[in-house]
Order: C-alpha cells, then sequence, then structure tokens
C-alpha cells in the first residue's frame, strides 16, 4: 500500500465518520416508519452508508 498523508487520513476519517452518522440515522429512521417503502428507502441508503464506509477502511 502506498504511503497516505496525513491530509489524506483526516479526509478518510471525515468520510468515514459521515457514513457511520449517516448509517445510523437512516437505520433509526427506518425503525421509525411504518410505510414499507418508505422503510425500504431508509434501509437501503443506511447500507449504502455502511457499504461506502467499509470500502474506504480498507485504505486505512
Amino acid at each position: 500500500m502506498a504511503d497516505i498523508s496525513i491530509l489524506d487520513l483526516q479526509n478518510l476519517r471525515h468520510l468515514i465518520g459521515g457514513y457511520d452518522t449517516t448509517h445510523c440515522k437512516m437505520t433509526d429512521y427506518a425503525s421509525q416508519t411504518t410505510d414499507p417503502e418508505i422503510k425500504k428507502l431508509f434501509q437501503d441508503a443506511a447500507d449504502s452508508a455502511m457499504k461506502n464506509k467499509q470500502e474506504l477502511i480498507r485504505f486505512l
């Protein structure tokens, strides 16, 4: 793996934190709704955020 600069690490940390926050919020929203279509929309968004977070963690 190539060396990662401090700035790159800070940017990755920021992005990973954002995806983590998005995952938590979307999961919470999905658990609060009763409409199945909206629940699926929020759950899909939560799953996507988690996938993106995991992809970024690979760079660390």
